[in-house]
């Protein structure tokens, strides 16, 4: 519940339990969406930027909503869903956000002079280091690979993620 409450900012998700003895009560609403969601993976982490940074496009039908952060941890914690539903395996939506950002961060540290002309470019999993990431994508008629939906298989996803992440 509060997965989807975190997917759709403004949806106020009220849970009760009226079992005797397990009387709870529930208020899932997220106005900042999948920032907070961020936020709420990140909590008890050190971060590395005051807020999550937060990106969005459409392309006719077709939209993404994007929220990042980087933790002084190792791990890597990238989140995919479409249209609300979980993607554990990735996708395409996955690629081409972890394309662009690659792409994006070795570029400036290029230009700023952070990598020197002899250096290698940092590899994808180095740029992701310590990465908290959701990516909610909402289009219509998806293609997963599988019955599951564990991996979207869109493929003009890609570019579409990657041009928004590159230009954002």
């Amino acid at each position: 519940l509060r997965e989807i409450a975190f997917l759709n900012p403004g949806v106020r998700i009220l849970f009760e339990d009226k079992r005797a003895g397990r009387e709870q009560k529930h208020d899932y609403c997220y106005e900042g969406g999948v920032r907070f969601f961020v936020e709420y993976l990140n909590r008890g982490k050190e971060s590395l930027t005051p807020q999550p940074i937060h990106m969005s496009g459409e392309q006719g039908e077709t939209s993404v909503e994007v929220a990042m952060q980087y933790t002084d941890g190792y791990a890597e914690a990238v989140y995919t869903f479409t249209n609300n539903i979980p993607n554990p395996e990735g996708g395409t939506h996955l690629q081409g956000f972890r394309t662009a950002l690659t792409r994006v961060i070795n570029a400036y540290a290029r230009k700023n002079g952070f990598l020197k002309e002899k250096d290698e470019n940092p590899t994808g999993e180095d740029v992701r280091e310590g990465l908290t990431a959701i990516i909610s994508l909402r289009m219509p008629e998806p293609q997963f690979e599988g019955q599951t939906k564990a991996k979207l298989g869109s493929s003009y996803i890609r570019g579409f993620i990657d041009g928004v992440v590159s230009d954002q």
